[in-house]
């Protein structure tokens, strides 16, 4: 070690390097190794018990985990269609714009600029039984004669979730596609009207297919937030009513700080994160055919 000098480059990129290592790949390490141990905070000395596969074996049992599961699939699948769908028209109507257009993409960033917890903090006031907006709202208007228990109900508690998480996370599919659209060439689409193609056909043949791979890079980026999706179901349900609401990740923490179970939770955290790897492979397939598309028709 003596003889050794490193490079120029090596000096320079060493202080990246061990933050990188203290911050990202040593806890990473402990936490994997802590998911084949029964290590509980409540008993140190379990963490250098090891114990192999029994974490994630016990996962294949545990039905709380797969419903856990199962319902972040449901509000993943939910919750991208409908932002694919609202982004899409709100990118069209902004590109249709012949005045303001710089202002409306302003405003369409608008709810990106709040942060999750405060986006929960934010829709829990306005789905309260008692004094929210959307049960006065309601009750005003002669829809609803009685307070309805939004945050009560576990399937209506789940429609509250989904409509902070599309409120929220619209505009990352609305921006993506409206750069598609300004980017798209309008000679197919001028060509499609000299051959006679009604709208919706421009639409459905020559609109669609270029912006779909802006559409899959922003599923792809809302695929990750959704799979781990936190901080709204905690401050709007905390996973209730009797964990109607729990998601993997909410689950995973409490375990991990309610239970004091870190060995389980770890485990819980790498198995989910096979659901984020599956769904961006997915995308990312998509994404090809999507231009392979385009570059054998355009």
């Amino acid at each position: 070690m003596k003889n050794w000098k490193p490079s120029a480059p090596t000096l320079l990129l060493m202080p990246a390097i061990i933050v990188l290592a203290a911050v990202v790949i040593v806890p990473l390490a402990l936490s994997f190794y802590s998911s084949f141990t029964p290590f509980r905070l409540t008993r140190p000395e379990t963490f250098y018990v090891f114990v192999g596969f029994r974490n994630y074996a016990n996962l294949l049992s545990n039905w709380d985990f797969w419903i856990a599961f199962g319902r972040t699939v449901l509000l993943l699948t939910v919750a991208l269609n409908l932002e694919m769908l609202l982004g899409l028209g709100l990118a069209m109507l902004v590109e249709k714009a012949t005045r303001g257009q710089r202002l409306l993409r302003t405003l369409m960033m608008f709810p990106m600029m709040f942060s999750p917890i405060l986006v929960g903090f934010q829709f829990k006031f306005m789905f309260n039984d008692n004094i929210g907006l959307v049960n006065n709202a309601l009750q005003s208007l002669g829809l609803a004669s009685d307070a309805i228990p939004w945050l009560i109900d576990g399937r209506l508690a789940f429609i509250a979730i989904t409509t902070a998480e599309v409120w929220s996370s619209t505009s990352v599919f609305a921006i993506l596609i409206l750069a598609g659209l300004l980017a798209m060439p309008k000679e197919p689409i001028e060509a499609a009207r000299v051959d006679g193609c009604t709208p919706w056909q421009t639409f459905r043949y020559v609109t669609l297919p270029f912006v779909m791979p802006f559409a899959y890079i922003a599923m792809t980026i809302r695929s990750l937030d959704v799979a781990r999706a936190y901080d709204i179901v905690k401050i709007m349900t905390d996973g209730g009513p009797a964990g109607r609401t729990e998601l993997l990740w909410t689950l995973v923490a409490r375990t991990a700080y309610s239970d004091a179970r870190m060995g389980l939770a770890n485990a819980m955290a790498y198995f989910s994160i096979l659901l984020s790897i599956l769904f961006t492979v997915y995308f990312f397939r998509k994404l090809a055919a999507a231009r392979n598309q385009i570059g054998a028709e355009w």
